[in-house]
Parts: C-alpha cells; sequence; structure tokens
C-alpha cells in the first residue's frame, strides 16, 4: 500500500482549505432576489423614479409614462420591488402607491460589503 504525500504549507502546490464557509444557502439566495430585482433596467429605473419622488411616494399611475410601458408590466416589475423588500405598497381607492422600505438603501449597499 502506498501512502498518499502530504503537501508541507512551503509547498508552492498546497492549497488550504477555506476557513471561512461564506453566505449560507438562504443568505444567498435573499441577497441574489435584491440584486436580482435591481437587475432589470425598468425596475432600477421605476425604483429611482419612487426614491427621488416628491414626497417619497409615487402612484403606480404616474410610472407608466416615464417607461412607456403599460400598467401591467409596471405593476409585475414593482411586485418583484417589493417582494425583494425594496419598495412598500399602499392600496388607496383604486390606486396603488409606492415608496421606499426604510433602510432599505443602506440595507442593499451593505450586500456587497459584507461580503
Amino acid at each position: 500500500m502506498t501512502a498518499l504525500p502530504t503537501f508541507a504549507s512551503t509547498d508552492p502546490n498546497y492549497c488550504p482549505p477555506a476557513t471561512d464557509p461564506g453566505l449560507d444557502a438562504y443568505e444567498a439566495q435573499v441577497r441574489a432576489s435584491v440584486f436580482k430585482a435591481l437587475a432589470d433596467p425598468n425596475r432600477l429605473r421605476l425604483f429611482s423614479i419612487v426614491k427621488n419622488a416628491e414626497g417619497g411616494e409615487a402612484c403606480v399611475c404616474d410610472l407608466t409614462g416615464p417607461l412607456d410601458l403599460g400598467q401591467p408590466t409596471v405593476s409585475h416589475h414593482l411586485k418583484i420591488l417589493v417582494d425583494a423588500g425594496l419598495l412598500h405598497r399602499e392600496k388607496r381607492g383604486t390606486w396603488a402607491y409606492y415608496s421606499v422600505v426604510p433602510g432599505a438603501v443602506e440595507r442593499t449597499t451593505g450586500l456587497l460589503a459584507s461580503l
């Protein structure tokens, strides 16, 4: 029986095992959902419009024009932003109003920094 060679840490071919396991599967999924939500140009524009809207909120009725998209498409993109925890939706009568979730920008900024 032949013994397997052992590599000393001075060996240039030695690759020590990773000591930091990195993100767990759940945390990676949570972070990826935020990045995926913002990776779409239309959603990034919608987030920007809502974030910079007068009074800190925007009606869905005001969001279709700037993107030249239909209301169902805009609503779909807004739902993804809400599901990712970036926007808050409040129904008022027939219209929905959107605002940035408090702290969402700071949390999103920190997602990469904390890797």
